[in-house]
């Protein structure tokens, strides 16, 4: 019998196949005692696998590049963290065999970053995923992860591993459905980079049976268990519908009635721009540049490797728009040589642009590397800074660029309340803004981002965060500036017209959205889009606000 359950879609498209799970996790191994001659010896075998682990994350980011690569490199920090690998070996040397020496080192560790506030906790699953890869090489057994297939299926999980997402095939793992997460959960964001349907924080979803028939909705978040064939043949032609109007839109972005939204893609690297080109990106409206700095966590890249990374980026849109965010550095992307490493609450603390102001050489270089990478190219180059939080932040931010002779446009990104509050004020020394939705509604909230069970309150479409949205946008407007999102939100077509309606003057996202916005914008006029936002404004949660503002534009559309 055909059962629904909902989650929340992260990821357009329809899959419809039979459940795999993944692997289960690795068993606690044997707390047995060593001889202590032994102990060198165990020693040995635990650092060789740390590396080996920290090697095989490395190249898997390789391999994805882009998004993937950068979250990979940061777990390989994790596995390579001086404290830890200390602590593993103390445990050995006082008779833990190696691998029970890095399960019990790492459970200590687990227990205090669950215990250190959401943000900190939300990494709790990646450092079970770096342990269960220690433990797993050394105990000889395979690592658990994505499941061996020949046959297409739809991958379920409690949540899903950076390392395991960022390699999964799309022509095997037809969409993906997990228990955790949120809409901007790493495994949320490589969904969409990769194409894939899914759909997170769905309750019950590793209680589905294995071999189960289901249908996932990714743009509604819906998931149907044993479908009947009336509700296949109702989500294939929905399917079908989508892929038509898909093809139907081409070129810039813009609504109906001609009012221009550029459409921009969020990048992670040159890796990324193949893609972003393919999908008819306009330009770069998030250049994320932490992929360089996470190399090596214990210095900065050189000039000359940052110049070179950068022109590629560059290279590829000619005559575009190319928006760089300089290096965001702290909470999850922690970096020896520039975070500080005894902060009780590094979300709050001295992360984004804060960083940067207290380690000016480092931006130096940065801004340096970015005024050379752009030399002698048509690129319209504009850099911004993250987490800003007032107009000192941001003529700090202005006149570093200004110093380093960079020939761009000087922008801030709106992530922290105070910044969309006090927009105007912040456009007297910048001349844009970007809003990063994720983060603001991080902090509007009080909601980590990577915590499922908060997922309520990191939805884009809360009235309270469009409230800011509409802020920073109108503020930007009376300045004749520009204000754009670079955020998850604009990657959902229904939203991405109420943001034009709000004011918005670009959309940012990851390339495999980009056509489904495209497409979206074209079937209304700005009015509609206007009146479409202020529906959603005049209600008091997210879930009125998406039905307010769908009611608005089907009803509009069948005029």
């Amino acid at each position: 019998m055909e059962t629904t359950l909902r989650g929340v879609g992260v990821s357009h498209g329809v899959a419809i196949g039979e459940v795999r799970h993944m692997g289960t996790a690795v068993l606690e191994p044997p707390a047995k005692q060593i001889p202590a001659g032994e102990a060198e010896r165990e020693q040995g075998r635990a650092r060789q696998a740390v590396e080996a682990v920290a090697a095989d994350l490395i190249a898997r980011g390789n391999l994805a590049g882009g998004e993937a690569q950068a979250v990979l490199e940061a777990q390989a920090m994790m596995a390579q963290d001086p404290e830890l690998i200390a602590d593993v070996e103390r445990r050995i040397a006082v008779g833990s065999s190696a691998e029970r020496g890095v399960y019990d080192a790492f459970a200590s560790y687990r227990e205090l970053l669950a215990g250190a506030g959401d943000y900190l906790a939300g990494r709790v699953a990646d450092l079970d995923d770096v342990r269960n890869r220690i433990v797993a090489r050394l105990l000889g057994v395979p690592m658990p992860g994505v499941p061996d297939s020949d046959e297409p299926y739809v991958l379920v999980a409690r949540d899903l591993a950076p390392a395991d997402t960022a390699l999964l095939d799309p022509s095997l793992v037809l969409g993906f459905v997990t228990e955790e997460g949120g809409p901007t959960s790493h495994s949320a964001i490589l969904a969409r980079a990769l194409g894939v349907p899914a759909v997170v924080a769905l309750a019950g979803a590793t209680e589905l049976s294995e071999g189960a028939s289901v249908a996932v909705d990714g743009s509604t978040g819906e998931v149907f268990v044993e479908p009947g064939a009336e509700r296949r043949a109702q989500l294939e032609q929905v399917a079908a519908e989508r892929r038509a109007v898909l093809g139907s839109a081409t070129g810039p972005g813009a609504t109906s009635d001609g009012h221009k939204v550029p459409l921009l893609a969020n990048v992670g690297g040159p890796a990324d721009v193949a893609a972003a080109v393919e999908a008819g990106a306009e330009g770069v409206g998030l250049f994320r540049t932490e992929f360089l700095f996470l190399d090596d966590s214990k210095q900065a890249p050189s000039r000359e490797k940052q110049v070179e990374a950068y022109r590629q980026v560059f290279e590829a849109f000619p005559e575009g728009r190319v928006v760089v965010r300089v290096l965001d550095a702290g909470a999850d992307k922690p970096l020896d040589f520039l975070t500080p490493a005894d902060e009780p609450n590094p979300a709050l603390g001295v992360r984004g642009l804060r960083s940067l102001l207290d380690h000016p050489e480092v931006l130096r270089t940065q801004l340096a590397a970015l005024s050379d990478a752009a030399e002698g190219l048509p690129v319209y180059l504009e850099v911004m800074a993250p987490m800003v939080a007032d107009r000192t932040d941001a003529k700090a931010f202005a006149d570093a660029c200004r110093e380093a002779g960079l020939r761009a446009k000087f922008g801030a990104m709106v992530e922290i309340p105070s910044a969309a509050l006090r927009a105007r004020s912040i456009l007297q020394e910048v001349e844009f803004l970007s809003l990063g939705t994720n983060d603001l509604a991080q902090y509007t909230f009080a909601a980590d981002r990577q915590v499922g069970a908060v997922s309520r309150l990191q939805d884009p479409w809360h009235p309270a965060l469009l409230d800011l949205v509409a802020l920073a946008a109108e503020s930007a407007g009376a300045e004749g500036k520009s204000c754009g999102v670079c955020g998850e939100a604009a990657s959902d077509p229904l939203l991405a017209c109420v943001l034009t309606g709000l004011g918005v003057t670009s959309l940012s996202m990851g390339a495999a959205s980009i056509p489904y916005v495209r497409s979206a914008l074209a079937q209304h006029t700005l009015a509609q889009c206007e009146r479409a936002a202020a529906a959603a404004r005049a209600t008091d949660s997210a879930a009125e606000a998406r039905e307010a503002a769908q009611a608005v534009l089907t009803g509009e559309a069948q005029r």
